[in-house]
């Protein structure tokens, strides 16, 4: 999946469903029903519109908003594992947050899925940003693997604590975070997000902070603690978007994936058609 940072697509205003939902109508039993309806109706009138794109028409298909949903689920799992982990960082007294020491590793592998399938799954229009970002995120993985296998493993420790007690290790583990520096660029700058574009800065000044040694613990503690309520609000929020919006202008990708003559032609056709509408 892909979204521009070049080409940055215009959008028809999002869909009303109020007409559709009598809430007045229905008592308190039914809500849960009429919230399931809504959202199912705001689907299928999602794909009846007809979007104007760059390169021609294009409508939502279910494809799309299965993808989609994938995305985002890959956003909240990768959030929610690293909310999870986090969290131990901030007790030293409790049997939950032992538990969850004692499985940081678990978390941070969930956390990595959950970042490779969304950005599997990412649409940018830029074929080469998209193929980075992935590449960040298998650097990242390999790295990850094997600082726990060659060190971790051996000391006896788990690999978030290795680089927690390490800075150094950041350099194996960093690319993984690097791409997600990246996902959330993308996201800060096609959609506008507060939350995003400060992520964008938080979550390498923790890191470089921690592999410097320029940063004191009090400093890195708060700045997790920032870093946590902004990916929450950020992962959270993507469900708030419209579907078409994680989809992106559609004609670009299917333009991408026409052979070049085919692009040629329908080039031309564009030129002409924009020639004589321009002549009325």
């Amino acid at each position: 999946m892909t979204a521009t940072v070049l080409i940055p697509p215009l959008y028809p205003k999002s869909l009303s469903l109020r007409p559709n939902c009598n809430l007045a109508q229905l008592n308190r039993r039914r809500s849960s029903s009429l919230s399931l309806r809504c959202q199912a109706v705001g689907e299928s009138a999602e794909s009846a519109i007809e979007y104007r794109g760059v390169y021609g028409p294009w409508k939502i298909d279910s494809s799309d908003i299965r993808e989609v949903i994938l995305y985002r689920s890959g956003l909240v799992t990768a959030a929610t594992s690293f909310l999870v982990a986090s969290s131990a960082a901030f007790s030293n007294q409790s049997e939950a947050f032992d538990l969850i020491r004692r499985n940081l590793d678990l978390f941070y592998g969930l956390g990595a899925c959950g970042l490779g399938l969304s950005l599997y799954l990412i649409h940018i229009y830029v074929t080469e940003i998209k193929r980075t970002l992935q590449s960040l995120w298998v650097i990242g993985v390999v790295g990850s693997l094997a600082t726990y296998v060659s060190v971790a493993q051996p000391s006896g420790m788990s690999l978030v604590e290795y680089v927690v007690q390490n800075p150094m290790a950041i350099w194996f583990v960093g690319p993984l975070f690097a791409a997600l520096t990246g996902l959330v660029f993308k996201e800060g700058l096609c959609y506008g997000k507060l939350e995003a574009g400060l992520l964008t800065f938080i979550i390498p000044s923790v890191l470089l902070g921690h592999l410097s040694g320029l940063m004191d613990d009090g400093i890195k503690l708060t700045l997790l603690g920032v870093w946590m309520a902004l990916f929450a609000v950020f992962a959270g929020r993507k469900f708030s978007q419209p579907i078409k919006d994680d989809i992106g202008d559609k004609s670009v990708f299917i333009f991408n994936a026409l052979p070049q003559e085919e692009k040629a032609a329908l080039i031309e056709k564009l030129e002409e058609q924009n020639y004589s509408e321009n002549l009325h």
